[in-house]
């Protein structure tokens, strides 16, 4: 694995010339075999140079998880949710609900949502973080500002037998009637599955697939992406002396943006201090292009 330490940039353009060398050899390709290795090895290390991670290529799963603001928090997590798929639209990526909670007023409590397309982990992983929104609240009589927030959780989409298996006594699974509108689960089996990481109290579920065996590998699935994302973050922060607990509140603070519709119109990245006024563009429209771009650069 290619460190991400800005100090072996050095150490990766020599060994890129190292390869180089051997690759342009005439009996390069006489032991197949060690050739296709360096190839690989030679496009992972160009991809490292360049700042491309090892899944950015892949697929995705994005999870919204409403924090701190009741109804008003699940409502905005069905904006933040509805934006995408406008996103994911106008960039040719498909995706699909895995698992959703839904509340009575057609907002989220979390959603769960499998991205496909290319480079569609690598696009969107930088959206990671604590989204934030102030607004007159819908669900007030006395129509009062109110700020809401939402956890976007971004990781990539691992394949079954890919990655490291994890231990069979590391996890708990929880089985639960598949969610449908107007009472439509009450007859159906126990389909749905939680699976639950005991070290890190990490869970991912699954409700899209047809029997619960398939649900709990496509749980184990998105818990395997997290556990991934977990232990890359920890890296990060520790090569960079920053190193903070694994759990992120979602609350006042932590925002990585806010949207604001009242008493102004404005939507700002205070990561990268992109700010936007037309958000009807991005809101309804899924116009993320500026704020993506800039955030290439985190």
């Amino acid at each position: 694995m290619i460190s991400g330490d800005k100090n072996d940039k050095s150490q990766i353009e020599k060994e890129i010339k190292e390869l180089e060398m051997e690759m342009a050899r005439p009996d390069f390709w006489s032991d197949k075999r060690r050739a296709q290795e360096s190839v690989r090895r030679h496009q992972e290390l160009k991809e490292a140079l360049s700042g491309v991670g090892k899944y950015d290529k892949g697929d995705a799963i994005m999870t919204l998880l409403s924090g701190a603001g009741g109804d008003d928090a699940e409502d905005f997590s069905r904006i933040l949710h509805e934006m995408y798929l406008k996103f994911f639209g106008r960039n040719g990526f498909e995706s699909k609900i895995i698992h959703k909670n839904e509340n009575d007023h057609g907002g989220y409590r979390n959603i769960t949502v499998e991205i496909s397309g290319k480079n569609a982990y690598g696009i969107l992983k930088n959206e990671s973080g604590v989204h934030r929104l102030v607004r007159i609240s819908p669900f007030s009589s006395k129509s009062l500002r109110h700020t809401s927030f939402s956890l976007v959780e971004v990781i990539p989409k691992f394949e079954k037998g890919k990655e490291e298996d994890i231990p069979e006594q590391e996890l708990r699974v929880e089985f639960s009637r598949s969610s449908g509108p107007g009472g439509q689960n009450v007859n159906k089996r126990e389909t749905a599955v939680r699976v639950v990481h005991i070290p890190t109290n990490l869970s991912a579920g699954s409700e899209s697939e047809r029997s619960q065996a398939q649900n709990k590998d496509k749980a184990i699935e998105i818990l395997r992406g997290k556990l991934y994302k977990l232990r890359e973050e920890e890296r990060k922060k520790k090569e960079e002396g920053m190193y903070v607990s694994k759990t992120m509140e979602v609350e006042w603070g932590s925002q990585i943006r806010s949207y604001v519709f009242h008493p102004y119109k404005m939507i700002k990245d205070h990561r990268t201090d992109i700010e936007a006024r037309d958000i009807k563009k991005i809101i309804e429209d899924g116009e993320l292009d500026e704020f993506i771009e800039a955030e290439k650069g985190l």
